[in-house]
């Protein structure tokens, strides 16, 4: 907004004497540095408030798992509230609209994004959070069926979104292989390798669909202890801020060898707000967590990770970046794939587990890990991933 408003505005501040300052708004990079920190001054503000108003409403949290020691170990989480990712939607929306250029369709589509499904996260999270309070027999959370539903439209729709933002420009719909060049390197202009392949819109609409929908519940996995989710995802989020900088230059593009994409530098604002939201929130999240993010933040926030990774051209690097949340993810497949798979041949019908708990970082809680070694081991292996991805970059 303050960069459209500067836009209109332009002639007729040209003539005010401190117009110069404002200027700086029309560089990119300040703009996600202030993106950044004003969300994480967002969460610090009315983190407080917003926790206090969350336990006036009793929104908290009652974890139950299918272990008995589990349940023992996370007891203590009892009654803390959830919901908090309201306060990292609003963060990201309020940075966001502040700094980012609204004319931009990217940052149309990640608005759509965070909206709808922290909308479904929300109404997930309230339906389980009130089932005491509600007639007898009502339900319990969205059925997995529902929640898939949404997942996977918004989906389709970030697809064909994405699909109609490439236009004329090829690399726009191309997948991108490891280790593959985009464009010819000896070429003085964006000249296409004749190895790279061009994805039609029948396979391009699906596999951005699973991509997205499938990073969403990888996130919502993942938050399963104080200040795991939301310190990978604040990681994760700078890692892609980088790859919107070069996809969003077509001499960066170009020396990089992958896709530029048109508008993609506005990405890096909304990546940036991300990362600020996601390092307040973890202010109050730490262990002891005052706060959960709920269902309300870690599915927008996967969602949304997924919607810059494809609009760049760039999941198989994500898939490197948020390495934890597809391994997260993955345990959990696993887990329950392996339990209904073994009690189908087994005369007690007791099924057979992989992990002692699912999805993996409880797996390590109960192998004794302390819950702060599992979150900041996890800190680190994020980290590696992002530098190991950002590496790969140049492989090519």
């Amino acid at each position: 907004m303050l960069y459209n408003l500067l836009q209109y505005g332009d002639e007729w501040l040209g003539q005010w004497a401190g117009y110069s300052l404002l200027q700086v708004l029309y560089q990119i990079e300040f703009r996600v540095f202030m993106a950044a920190i004003g969300s994480f001054i967002f969460v610090l503000v009315l983190g407080r408030p917003c926790i206090r108003w969350l336990i006036r409403k009793k929104i908290g949290d009652a974890p139950e798992f299918e272990h008995a020691d589990l349940n023992a170990l996370m007891g203590s989480k009892r009654h803390t509230p959830t919901m908090g990712g309201v306060l990292i939607v609003g963060a990201i929306l309020f940075s966001t609209l502040m700094l980012a250029d609204l004319q931009n369709r990217h940052v149309h589509l990640c608005l759509i994004v965070l909206i709808w499904l922290a909308a479904v996260g929300a109404i997930d999270d309230w339906l389980k959070l009130t089932v005491a309070s509600r007639m007898p027999g009502s339900r319990e959370g969205l059925k997995p069926w529902e929640k898939l539903l949404f997942q996977f439209g918004i989906g389709v729709v970030a697809a064909l979104f994405i699909w109609r933002l490439g236009g004329d420009n090829e690399a726009a719909r191309s997948l991108v292989l490891p280790f593959q060049r985009t464009y010819q390197p000896e070429a003085e202009s964006l000249i296409l390798e004749p190895s790279v392949v061009v994805l039609g819109m029948w396979l391009f609409v699906p596999l951005i669909t699973l991509f997205i929908a499938t990073t969403s519940n990888a996130v919502n996995i993942t938050d399963g202890m104080d200040g795991l989710a939301p310190g990978t995802v604040a990681i994760a989020a700078l890692g892609l801020t980088v790859l919107a900088y070069i996809a969003g230059s077509p001499e960066r593009a170009h020396l990089m060898l992958f896709p530029w994409i048109e508008g993609a530098s506005e990405l890096m604002v909304v990546a940036a707000a991300i990362a600020g939201a996601c390092l307040g929130f973890l202010w109050f999240n730490c262990a002891p967590a005052s706060v959960f993010m709920g269902d309300t933040g870690s599915l927008p926030l996967g969602g949304l990770l997924a919607v810059i990774a494809c609009s760049v051209r760039q999941e198989f690097l994500l898939l490197v970046i948020g390495g934890v949340f597809y391994v997260e993810f993955a345990s959990s497949l696993m887990q329950t794939g392996w339990f209904k798979v073994t009690r189908r041949f087994r005369r007690d019908h007791e099924g057979q587990r992989l992990f002692r708990c699912a999805p993996i970082h409880h797996h390590f809680h109960l192998l004794g890990w302390q819950e702060a070694q599992v979150v900041v081991r996890f800190w680190i292996v994020a980290a590696v991933l992002v530098v190991a991805a950002l590496v790969l970059t140049k492989l090519r």
